[in-house]
C-alpha cells in the first residue's frame, strides 16, 4: 500500500468507517471469558442534529470504547435516540400548520401520532447518522429509541409498579404550567432569564376603616383578581394592628384575611403581600399554612377564566394593562416602578411559566433517593470531576415530588384506566375500553389522556435498552454498565434518575450490582472563542460536519481533546482545527518516512536488539509513554493522554529520533541498520494502537500500510488489536540521563542560534565548559551525533573554558556552552536588541513580584494559579541572568 505524499482524509475516512461496519467491528465480543465493559449513549432528541458538545461528548465516549475493546473488554456502546416529547411534537404541528393550516385537534389523536411516525422515520436518526462521520464505534444493530415497543413495556412496567406501591400519585398541585405547549413541565425543565418590568403598587381598602389602606407590590396585578389574602411579617410594627383583620379586594369584592406570617420580607416593597396560592409558589405555601383558598384564575391558553370576571377571555399580558387602567380608574394604583428581576421561563418553548394549580401524576421520590445518594457516599458512583457529586447530592438531598405527566399526545401515554366512577387502575398490558375493570368489575371507560415526561423513559435507559423487564442475557452481561458521558445541565434531569431507578428496578441483583453506571463523566461546555455560549440564535456556533469535511474527523477529534482539560471549559475557534490538522499530517510524514526504509532485513523493536544510545533512549521512552496513556484513559484523563502522545510523537520520535535514525538508514544491511529499522518499525506498531482511540481513521489506514511494507498481513484491523503490553521493552533511566545531556547540549546551541539570530543551519564552532567527568564522557560518547544535529563545524569539549571574545553562552545542566560570533553579526545591533529585552523582562519580574507580593490575591487565588506564578518569575530570573551575562559579553577583546 503506497501512501499519498499528503495525507487527504477525505480519500480514506468513508472508506474505513465502512470496512468496521463490513465486519461488523463494533459489536462486542461473544468471548463469555472477556470482561464486560459498556456505555450507554446520552440519547440525543430525534429532532437534534450534531453541535460542538454532541461532538466533544461522542469522541470522549469513543476513546473509552475504543481502548477498553483493545484492552481486552467485551466493549458493547449502546446508540439510540430520545423521542423528546414536548420538542418533537411542537415540530410536527408546526409543519402540520405550515403545510395544511390544520392543528392536532383538527386531525385528530391517533392521524396526529402517526404523522410524527412519518416524520421519525424521515428524520429521526439524522443525527445518529452524523455522530458515524466522528468515527463513533457505537455497536449500531443495537440502536435503541425510548418509543420502541420493548422500552414502551420496560415504561408501562416501572409505572405499574410503583403505583402499586403507591409512591404514584395524582393530586392538585400547582405546577409550572407552559401556556404556550398547554402542558405542565417539571421543576428541572424550567431555566431563568432577567427581565425588565413594572412593579405596581395596588391599594386594597382596610374593611371598616374608611380611608385606610393596605398598599402591596406586585409584578403580576392581574393575579390579584385571585387574591384570597394579604400577608405581612409578625415583627412589622407597621401592620401588627391590622392582623386578624379584611381587606377588601377591588374588582372583586371579595374579603380577604390579612396574615401574620414569618416568610414575608418586610423591606420589599411596602412589607405587605398579596397571597395567591392559585398562581405563585410562595403563596401556595403560605396559603396552606393559614388554610386560605385556591382560586385558579387561568385557562390552559393562558387566557383568564370565569374568575377573572369583566376580564375574563383575556389574555393574561392584555389582562394586565386592564387590570392597571381599572386600578388606575377607582384611585387605587399607588405608582408604578421600573423592575428588573428573574422570570421563569419553559426550556422548551420560552414562553414565561405560569404557575398553576392543576390534576396531575406525581412521583415520591423522597424514598428514591436514598440509595442513590448512597451510592456517592459509599463510592458506588464517582463523578469526574468529582466537585458535581455536591450538585447531584444537594438536588436529591432537598429532592421534591416529579410531576410525570404531560399534557401532550407524543410520548408514553399513561398505562391508567378508570371506570365509570373515575376509580383508576395500572396496567401493563392495554386495557380494551368496555372491559371489566379489574379491581371494581365496572366496565371501563376511558384512558389517561396524559402522557409521561420524556425523562420517565429515559431514566430506565441504562436496563430497558438491554431487555428489561425480562432478564435477557444482554441484561445479565451488560449490567452494570461503567461509564456515562454527559452534560452538567442533567445531573439531576436524568443522571440522578438513572441511578434511582437502577436500585429500584433492578431489584434480583445485590445492592452493590445495582448502581446503574460506576463513573460519571461531566463533560466541558464548548464556548465560542469570546466565551460565550453557541447558539443558533447569536450565530456563534461551528457546525462539526463542516469541521469533519474541512478538516477531518481525526483532526476535529484531536482538537476537542486537546483543548479539553478536566473540569475547564472550552474556547473554540475554528483556526483551532489547524493544530489537529498540523498533527495528522506529521504522523502521516512521519509513518511514509519509516515505511519507506523498511525494505532490508531488521530485528524486531526492543532492548535486546537496541545498538545505540538513541535506540535504548527511544524505547524507553516508549515504556513510559505507554504506562502513562494507559493510566491517563483508565482514569479518563483525555487530555492527558493525548498530551502525552503528542509530546512523545512530535518531539522524541519526530525531531529526535528519526533525526538521528537517517545517517544510519543509508548504511544498507549493517547491524546498526537492521537494528534501526527494527526500532522504527516497533515505535510507529506501538504509537499507532496508543493513538487509536484519538485518531482512529488514520491510524487505522497506517496500521494495514505497516503491515503491508513488512511483507506481513495484518491480522486484524487496529480497531480490535491488543493493546499496546511494553513486551520486551522497558523503562532505561541510564539511556534517558544520558539523552538528557545530548539534548541539552544541542538545544543550547539552538538557543544561541535564536538569541543571535543566526541561520538554523549555519555551521557553528562550539566551545563546551563541563566540569561533571560524566557529563563530559557522555558528550564525548555522543559527540558525532552532537554535532550532526547542532550542525556544529566544531565542537570543543573540556572541563572548564575560558569565555571567548564577542561570544554567545547558554548554559545545559551543570556545562556552559560558548560560540564565538563572526563578523556577520552585527554586535551593537545585537546589543540593543537583547537590552531590550532585558528591560521588558525587568517589567515582567516587578509585576509578577507585584502579583505575588499582593497578600490578597496569594489568599484568595487558586492555589495552582499562585504555584505557577511563583514558578514563572523563577524561570523570568534565570532568563534574565542569562540575557545579562550575554549582553556582558558581547565585546572584542
Amino acid at each position: 500500500m503506497e501512501l499519498e505524499t499528503r495525507y487527504d482524509p477525505t480519500n480514506y475516512e468513508g472508506e474505513v468507517y465502512q470496512s468496521w461496519l463490513d465486519k461488523n467491528a463494533f459489536a462486542p465480543s461473544d468471548d463469555p471469558d472477556k470482561p464486560t465493559f459498556t456505555v450507554m449513549i446520552p440519547p440525543p432528541n430525534v429532532t437534534g442534529i450534531l453541535h460542538m458538545g454532541h461532538a466533544l461528548n461522542g469522541t470522549v465516549q469513543d476513546i473509552v470504547i475504543r481502548h477498553r475493546r483493545m484492552s481486552g473488554f467485551a466493549a458493547l456502546w449502546v446508540p439510540g435516540t430520545d423521542h423528546a416529547g414536548i420538542a418533537t411534537q411542537a415540530v410536527v404541528e408546526k409543519k402540520l400548520y405550515l403545510e395544511e393550516k390544520l392543528t392536532r385537534e383538527d386531525v385528530g389523536r391517533e392521524a396526529f401520532l402517526a404523522k410524527i411516525w412519518e416524520w421519525k422515520e424521515v428524520h429521526g436518526n439524522k443525527i445518529l447518522e452524523q455522530f458515524k462521520s466522528l468515527g463513533c464505534s457505537c455497536d449500531w444493530s443495537r440502536t435503541a429509541f425510548t418509543l420502541d415497543e420493548d422500552m414502551s413495556r420496560g415504561v408501562r412496567e416501572a409505572f405499574v409498579r410503583l403505583f402499586n406501591k403507591e409512591q404514584i400519585y395524582r393530586g392538585a398541585r400547582l405546577v409550572n404550567w407552559d401556556c404556550e405547549l398547554e402542558t405542565a413541565v417539571s421543576d428541572d425543565e424550567i431555566e431563568y432569564a432577567t427581565r425588565k418590568t413594572k412593579l405596581a403598587y395596588l391599594k386594597y381598602p382596610v374593611k371598616g376603616e374608611d380611608g385606610r389602606f393596605l398598599t402591596v407590590a406586585t409584578t403580576r396585578p392581574e393575579t390579584m383578581l385571585a387574591d384570597t389574602g394579604v400577608a405581612v411579617n409578625p415583627e412589622d410594627e407597621r401592620y401588627r394592628d391590622l392582623v386578624g383583620k379584611f381587606c377588601v379586594l377591588p374588582l372583586v369584592g371579595r374579603e380577604i384575611p390579612i396574615v401574620a406570617d414569618e416568610s414575608v420580607d418586610a423591606s420589599f416593597g411596602t412589607g405587605a403581600v398579596k397571597i395567591t396560592p392559585g398562581h405563585d409558589p410562595a403563596d401556595y405555601e403560605r396559603g396552606a399554612r393559614h388554610n386560605l383558598p385556591i382560586i385558579n384564575l387561568l385557562n390552559k391558553d393562558g387566557s383568564l377564566n370565569d374568575e377573572g370576571g369583566k376580564f375574563a377571555g383575556l389574555d393574561r399580558v392584555k389582562a394586565r394593562k386592564e387590570v392597571l387602567a381599572a386600578m388606575e380608574e377607582l384611585e387605587l394604583l399607588e405608582k408604578v416602578d421600573d423592575y428588573t428581576h428573574n422570570v421563569a421561563l419553559s426550556d422548551r418553548s420560552k414562553s414565561v411559566i405560569e404557575p398553576l394549580v392543576s390534576e396531575q401524576w406525581f412521583v415520591k421520590m423522597k424514598p428514591l433517593a436514598k440509595p442513590a445518594i448512597d451510592a456517592v457516599k459509599n463510592g458506588d458512583l464517582k463523578f469526574r470531576p468529582a466537585r458535581w457529586s455536591k450538585v447531584y447530592l444537594n438536588w436529591l438531598e432537598n429532592v421534591h415530588d416529579w410531576c410525570i405527566s404531560r399534557q401532550l399526545w407524543w410520548g408514553h401515554r399513561i398505562p391508567v384506566w378508570y371506570d365509570e366512577d373515575g376509580v383508576p387502575i395500572a396496567s401493563v398490558d392495554e386495557l380494551e375500553l368496555g372491559s371489566e375493570h379489574p379491581r371494581t368489575g365496572k366496565p371501563i371507560v376511558r384512558q389517561d389522556p396524559d402522557v409521561l415526561d420524556t425523562w420517565a423513559s429515559s431514566w430506565l435507559w441504562p436496563f430497558a435498552t438491554l431487555g428489561w423487564p425480562d432478564k435477557t442475557a444482554d441484561l445479565a452481561r451488560f449490567y452494570p454498565t461503567q461509564f456515562l458521558a454527559t452534560a452538567r445541565e442533567i445531573i439531576y434531569l436524568w443522571v440522578a434518575r438513572m441511578i434511582m431507578a437502577g436500585h429500584e428496578f433492578m431489584d434480583h441483583l445485590p445492592e452493590s450490582e445495582r448502581c446503574a453506571f460506576s463513573t460519571c463523566y461531566i463533560n466541558a461546555t464548548v464556548l465560542d472563542a469570546k466565551g460565550k455560549r453557541m447558539s443558533k440564535s447569536a450565530g456563534n456556533g461551528i457546525d462539526p460536519l463542516e469541521m469533519v469535511e474541512k478538516y477531518g474527523a481525526d483532526a476535529v477529534r484531536y482538537s476537542l481533546i486537546m483543548l479539553t482539560r478536566e473540569g475547564q471549559d472550552v474556547k473554540l475557534a475554528e483556526t483551532r482545527f489547524e493544530e489537529g490538522r498540523r498533527f495528522t499530517n506529521k504522523v502521516w510524514n512521519a509513518a511514509r518516512f519509516v515505511l519507506t526504509n523498511m525494505e532490508g532485513s531488521r530485528t524486531d523493536g526492543s532492548l535486546a536488539s537496541a545498538e545505540r544510545l538513541e535506540d535504548r533512549w527511544i524505547l524507553s521512552r516508549l515504556a513510559t509513554v505507554r504506562d502513562e496513556v494507559t493510566a491517563a484513559l483508565d482514569e479518563y484523563r483525555f487530555n492527558d493522554g493525548l498530551g502525552t502522545l503528542y509530546r512523545f510523537v512530535w518531539n522524541d520520535f519526530c525531531d529526535w529520533y528519526l533525526e538521528l535514525s537517517k545517517p544510519r538508514l543509508s548504511e544498507g544491511e549493517t547491524e546498526s541498520a537492521q537494528a534501526v529499522r527494527g526500532t522504527l518499525a516497533r515505535v510507529l506498531r506501538d504509537v499507532l494502537r496508543l493513538l487509536h482511540p484519538f485518531t482512529p481513521f488514520q491510524t487505522e489506514v497506517l496500521w494495514t500500510a505497516l503491515h503491508d511494507a513488512l511483507g506481513e498481513k495484518a491480522k486484524e484491523q487496529i480497531l480490535v488489536a491488543d493493546w499496546p503490553d511494553n513486551a520486551g521493552i522497558e523503562r532505561d533511566e541510564q539511556a534517558e540521563s544520558d539523552m538528557e545531556v545530548v539534548q541539552g547540549l544541542v538545544h543550547a546551541v539552538r538557543s544561541i542560534r535564536a538569541l543571535t539570530t543566526l541561520g538554523d543551519r549555519k555551521p557553528l564552532r562550539a566551545i563546551v565548559a563541563a566540569p561533571g567527568e560524566a557529563e563530559l564522557e557522555t558528550m564525548r560518547a555522543h559527540e558525532k551525533s552532537i554535532r550532526a544535529l547542532g550542525f556544529l563545524e566544531e565542537l570543543v569539549l573540556q572541563r572548564d573554558a575560558d569565555r571567548p571574545p564577542a561570544s554567545a553562552v547558554a548554559i545545559t545542566g551543570g556545562a556552559e556552552v560558548f560560540v564565538p560570533l563572526g563578523k556577520e553579526v552585527d554586535l551593537d545591533k545585537l546589543s540593543v536588541t537583547l537590552a531590550g529585552r532585558v528591560d521588558k523582562l525587568k517589567k515582567g519580574i516587578g509585576g509578577v513580584e507585584g502579583k505575588l507580593g499582593n497578600p490578597k490575591f496569594v489568599e484568595r487565588a487558586d492555589p495552582e494559579v499562585v504555584a505557577d506564578e511563583r514558578s514563572r518569575l523563577e524561570e523570568m530570573k534565570r532568563e534574565l541572568a542569562l540575557l545579562e551575562r550575554n549582553l556582558d559579553g558581547l565585546r572584542t577583546e
